[in-house]
Parts: structure tokens; C-alpha cells; sequence
């Protein structure tokens, strides 16, 4: 039943690219996805480059800032809404758990443990790969992340996503969209994991 939802909700996302009001549909798209919408931008960010290439830095730009501002709104339902009480999910919480796909209680708990060793390269790490972020933008606020620390991390990563695809449509236009969609996640996940087993590598000589 959720797939179905989730799917309906593509068609829906994939609908506003002829619309004239589509750069503003990235904007929101982007906001929303970071905090509690389960579509990505990338699905209206990718048609949206193809029909207008020349465009492709500031619909990067749009997303970027739209998906960073949203995970601040993520952040702050974990800080000030997501807690009951000492260790006891609010309401709120448990609308996530049961309706958010991907978000599960025990998904949640599992990360709590890394966030105070690995703060900022699990929020790395959710911006950039197809890793569900809004799980990571809500866990950093509800277990208490240095907020300037993952707004940094934040803006990093999915710029580097947003900017990445944008670039790669602009320069190489209807090919180079089969190659993302088939393999852009297996990709961002290799690169992140070279890159954060890199840092504990460094980490560990010093």
C-alpha cells in the first residue's frame, strides 16, 4: 500500500516540470523531502535541467538551498517535538515511525549510539547518498548535534549531490540520465564510503 502511495506521489512530483511555477515546486520539493516528504528533488531537479540546460547552476542552487533549509526544519522537530519525555517518543515521533517510509523506531535508536563519535559524517553521509535524510535531519536534533556542525555538514553534502547530477545532465543531456538513474546510487555510496573509511584511516595515525 505504501509503495503504491509513494508512487502516485512520483507521478504527481514529475507532473509540475511543465508547470510555469516549477522552480518554485524544486524549492518546496526539496524543503519538504528533507524533513518528512518521501519523493527526492532529484526526480524534478533532472527534467527540470534537461528542458532548461543553461539553467542547470541555478536549479542546482534552488535545490540545494531549499533541501539545507528544510533539514534545519528537520532538525529543529527532533529538538523541540520529538520528545515526550526522558527517552519516550512524542506523538509526533510515533506519526513519523508509523507514516514516513523508511523512519522506523528501530532504525532511530540504532543511530544514537554514533551520533556523539560520527555527528557529522552520518549527516555527510544521509545528504549525499540515497539514504533517507530526513531520518538523519530529525535523529540530529532529537539526540542534540552541535546544530552548526550539521548545518555544515548539511549544506556539504547536498550541494555536492545537487550540484553533481545538475552538472552531469547539463554537460551530457539525455545519455547521461539512464547512467543516474541505473547507477547513481551504488556510485554516491562507493564515493562516501572511500571517503569516510578514508578520514578513519587519517584518524587513526594521529
Amino acid at each position: 500500500m505504501k509503495l503504491n502511495v509513494v508512487k502516485k506521489l512520483y507521478d504527481w512530483v514529475l507532473g509540475w516540470a511543465e508547470r510555469p511555477s516549477a522552480q518554485l515546486a524544486l524549492f518546496v520539493l526539496a524543503f519538504a523531502e528533507s524533513s518528512f516528504f518521501p519523493v527526492p528533488p532529484d526526480i524534478l531537479l533532472i527534467p527540470l535541467v534537461l528542458g532548461a540546460r543553461k539553467k542547470w547552476f541555478r536549479l542546482a542552487l534552488i535545490v540545494s538551498i531549499g533541501s539545507t533549509l528544510g533539514g534545519a526544519f528537520g532538525y529543529f522537530i527532533g529538538h523541540y517535538l520529538w520528545w515526550a519525555g526522558p527517552e519516550t517518543p512524542s506523538s509526533i515521533a510515533h506519526f513519523f515511525f508509523n507514516n514516513i517510509p523508511g523512519f522506523s523506531e528501530a532504525a532511530f535508536w540504532k543511530m544514537q549510539v554514533k551520533y556523539f563519535e560520527y555527528g557529522f559524517w552520518i549527516v555527510f553521509t544521509a545528504g549525499f547518498t540515497p539514504i533517507p535524510y530526513k531520518i538523519f535531519t530529525i535523529s540530529s536534533g532529537a539526540f542534540n548535534l552541535n546544530f552548526l556542525i550539521f548545518m555544515f555538514a548539511s549544506v556539504v553534502s547536498r550541494s555536492a549531490r545537487f550540484f553533481l547530477v545538475s552538472a552531469l545532465i547539463f554537460r551530457f543531456g539525455e545519455p547521461i540520465r539512464e547512467f543516474i538513474d541505473k547507477y547513481f546510487n551504488w556510485l554516491a555510496l562507493l564515493f562516501t564510503i572511500l571517503l569516510v573509511g578514508g578520514f578513519l584511516v587519517i584518524k587513526g595515525a594521529l
